[in-house]
């Protein structure tokens, strides 16, 4: 029990910014941190749901929901995904070689493409949200979302070819105990989806939809562009398919 402590440990403190115990990390505290990744998803879910609920009782206005929604998004994560999104704008956006993309997700300066995707997704995200019905349903499904969305990233991490040998991702990739690993989340992703449609089954499965195309082209966009997925790519899916997954709901909503 001791090593899933720190393993549970080790996930909210690497991709939260919710206080945890501070752990060594050995590989044996690595081995099953990618199991405990999902439940930082049910950390910002719950959140929302908080936030869904104030928002409510305060009468907020379209706009200040949107906002406090995107804060609750980015500050749980405190970032860390979004980073890796910024930076692999830029690499795409550069049309080099294989080798220079990734030199490029190692630079730690921001570029102009950066900024250009930053400032569209975020302009894409706020209008999402100022649309969205804040209906309890509706945030129920986006909160599981942020389940599924990290149990995807993880079954990606543990099966998904590594563009390179070293990286955050890598390490965490190679020390984990795959099989266990693998069985835990994709019954996490199974669960997670299962109750977005018990949930709302339009809006739900608008996003289950949406989310899946995201993971396809996370794969397919991964393997084509660098040979393989990396830390900063796998916070590139997160922040796509949790974007998507909001656009997924707001459809359904609309459409049923």
């Amino acid at each position: 029990m001791k090593k899933l402590g720190r393993a549970f440990c080790i996930a909210f403190s690497m991709y939260s910014v919710i206080p945890a115990p501070h752990c060594e990390w050995d590989e044996e505290s690595l081995r099953y941190a990618f199991c405990f990744f999902p439940l930082v998803g049910a950390a910002t879910g719950a959140v929302l749901l908080l936030w869904g609920w104030l928002a409510e009782k305060l009468q907020a206005g379209n706009a200040l929901f949107a906002a406090g929604a995107m804060l609750v998004t980015f500050g749980i994560q405190g970032g860390i995904h979004f980073d890796g999104f910024c930076d692999t704008a830029d690499a795409l956006a550069s049309h080099q070689t294989r080798e220079r993309k990734l030199e490029i997700l190692k630079d730690s300066h921001i570029g102009a493409f950066a900024l250009i995707g930053c400032g569209m997704i975020l302009f894409l995200w706020f209008g999402l949200w100022s649309e969205l019905a804040p209906e309890r349903n509706a945030l129920v499904v986006i909160a599981l979302g942020f389940i599924l969305s990290r149990a995807l990233s993880g079954a990606a991490a543990v099966t998904f070819r590594s563009a390179k040998r070293g990286g955050t991702l890598a390490a965490f990739s190679d020390a984990a105990e795959k099989r266990a690993a693998l069985a835990v989340l994709l019954l996490t992703a199974a669960g997670a989806g299962a109750a977005m449609l018990a949930s709302s089954p339009g809006a739900g499965g608008c996003a289950l939809l949406a989310a899946a195309l995201a993971f396809g082209y996370y794969r397919w966009m991964s393997y084509r562009e660098f040979g393989g997925i990396t830390g900063d790519l796998a916070g590139y899916f997160l922040t796509v398919c949790e974007c998507v997954v909001l656009a997924g709901t707001v459809l359904g909503q609309k459409l049923f």
